[in-house]
């Protein structure tokens, strides 16, 4: 069957420049996959929302994928819950879109709970198949007592969207859990597929000419990358930098964060200084993503504090560049390291035994060639062709039910 699939990611453009507020791990989650399953033959058309001149209104992903820009009030950056009241619009644009070009859509496949919301109406709408998928979820990270709140009216649409929706994807089996605990979830309804990771793209590179395409020196380096939010962690990871006293030339990286989260960088910049670690700390902003393989191929270790997870990419990145992870047991990342092998997890982001770990890592001997390629060989399972083709396979069997 070659499929014709309405992709929806309202708030957040697959395009955007990784490691912002808005765009992270589901943003290159949609991408890869819309790509890897137009290689397949199948016609992917991802709808996002209008945020600005950055980029053309239709703009080809890869063969058979295209991302379309619809307006859903203003044309700039906004607020996600501000986008909520916009959504009316957006789902006015998409059927617009469909009914110009005069096809119809065989499934709608959302993600996150704004774009759950718009999929929800078209479902009703175009009488089709509504799959979606939540990448985080609000009564989860609410539990977390991190960062702000998540609001009623999200808690309210996930529940809603749970019951209406015919196939629910989980990037892991405690997130299938979550869904069924936290939503009231039909297990029958939930199909697990995990997260991927581009092989091709995140690969390993010589440590020394990755460290001098960097200007990086001869001191160890630990590296964090993701959105800078509270729910990461990172200010635990900088408190286990103290425990470290004896390592004077290990250094931290940080990658990600731009203007959206300047308070947040603020204050994790502000207790470097009162840690007295801001001369090992190094807050670098956003990368562009074909310079992070150099990042993590620099890396001695990356370290990955997140409170909650809903799997977990940049584990997988760094382990496809051949570097260890030590991580707390969030998302799949129990199923992602090999204890001993590829890396460590802790139980949870507790300085001290976040410190333990990375220190038992670093005093390991350095990686040889042969631990690099069977660090890499641990994830290449996770390539984004197999989980494209585990996809296809649920939009076949909930279009054939």
């Amino acid at each position: 069957m070659k499929l014709k699939i309405a992709m929806l990611s309202v708030h957040s453009c697959p395009l955007g420049r990784l490691g912002g507020e808005s765009t992270g791990g589901m943003s290159v989650y949609i991408r890869e996959l819309s790509r890897e399953l137009g290689r397949l033959g199948h016609s992917i058309d991802v709808f996002t929302r209008a945020h600005g001149s950055e980029h053309d209104r239709i703009v080809e992903l890869g063969e058979n994928a295209r991302l379309i820009h619809l307006g859903a009030g203003e044309e700039r950056e906004i607020p996600k819950l501000k986008i909520y009241s916009h959504l009316p619009e957006f789902v006015r644009g998409v059927d617009h879109f469909r009914r110009n070009n005069g096809f119809q859509y065989d499934l709608i496949h959302s993600h996150y709970w704004l774009s759950g919301w718009a999929g929800k109406q078209l479902q009703q709408f175009w009488k089709v198949p509504h799959m979606t998928m939540f990448h985080t979820m609000g009564a989860v990270k609410n539990t977390t007592a991190v960062g702000e709140e998540e609001p009623a009216l999200r808690i309210q649409c996930e529940s809603e969207l749970v019951k209406s929706c015919q196939r629910i994807i989980a990037p892991t089996e405690r997130e299938k859990e979550y869904l069924i605990r936290y939503y009231g979830a039909s297990p029958e309804a939930i199909r697990v597929n995990p997260c991927g990771v581009n092989l091709d793209l995140f690969r390993s590179i010589e440590k020394e000419i990755a460290r001098n395409h960097l200007g990086f020196n001869g001191d160890e380096i630990i590296l964090f990358v993701g959105r800078i939010v509270p729910i990461k962690g990172i200010d635990k990871l900088l408190m286990a930098m103290t425990y470290l006293e004896k390592r004077k030339k290990t250094k931290l990286v940080v990658i990600g964060g731009d203007k959206h989260c300047q308070e947040e960088v603020d204050r994790l910049k502000a207790l470097t200084k009162r840690l007295q670690i801001d001369d090992s700390v190094n807050f670098l902003g956003l990368v562009e993503q074909k310079e992070l393989p150099y990042f993590y191929s620099a890396a001695d270790l990356c370290v990955f504090p997140s409170h909650y997870e809903s799997f977990g990419l940049v584990a997988l990145e760094s382990l496809a560049c051949g570097t260890p992870v030590v991580a707390t047991r969030v998302g799949g990342i129990e199923g992602v390291i090999k204890e001993g092998e590829t890396g460590y997890i802790v139980k949870d982001n507790a300085p001290d035994r976040l410190a333990d770990k990375i220190t038992l890592m670093l005093s390991m001997s350095k990686a040889k060639d042969e631990a690099i390629n069977s660090i890499r060989e641990s994830v290449t399972r996770y390539s984004w062709a197999n989980i494209a083709e585990a996809m296809a396979e649920e939009y076949e069997a909930l279009l054939s039910h």
